[in-house]
């Protein structure tokens, strides 16, 4: 009898522990928010802009595209930065100035050597440290016939702009397939 009795006190205080410590572990504080690197972190939405591609001293097509950046927000705080038309004119640097996208071979386009370009060349033009990342939301191609074709009414010839980096929001990721 007394090992019944010992057994079952056993098992009540195995059970007490078990469920004081889930119940400690579930409530517990969640890690400070100011310890990640993200936190530190503020998005900067960008807005859409257009870049005319010009070669041999006429434009031949438009760059359409949407960039946001990571920024760091000790550094921002408090500044009323010009954001889009810095963008804008680095864009118009790079793609007009510097021939960094080949249209004609953009299987060579690098989106990742083009991000860096455009922090670099942010954190130059800020004076510091500023952007910690930048995101490629959109960059589409758009020739000049495509343009042509669409503002006189009459159908366009190729179909829709050339994709070359564009992601979806958050919220509209598509689900995961189910692998069939």
């Amino acid at each position: 009898m007394i090992k019944l009795v010992l057994t079952g006190v056993w098992v009540c205080a195995v059970t007490l522990a078990s469920v004081y410590f889930s119940v400690n572990m579930a409530t517990a504080p969640a890690p400070a928010a100011a310890d990640t690197k993200q936190s530190a972190l503020e998005l900067v939405k960008g807005e859409s802009i257009t870049v005319p591609v010009i070669s041999n001293g006429a434009i031949n097509g438009y760059f359409l595209g949407r960039i946001s950046f990571m920024m760091h927000k000790d550094m921002i705080a408090g500044l009323n930065l010009p954001l889009t038309e810095m963008t804008t004119d680095e864009l118009f640097s790079l793609l007009v100035g510097n021939k960094r996208v080949d249209i004609t071979n953009i299987k060579s386009f690098d989106p990742g050597a083009f991000r860096e370009e455009i922090k670099k060349g942010m954190n130059e033009r800020l004076g510091g440290d500023y952007v910690a990342e930048v995101m490629l939301e959109q960059l589409d191609y758009l020739s000049k016939d495509d343009v042509k074709a669409s503002s006189g009414g009459q159908a366009p010839k190729v179909g829709a702009p050339v994709k070359i980096v564009e992601t979806a929001p958050a919220a509209e990721k598509p689900a995961a397939s189910s692998g069939h």
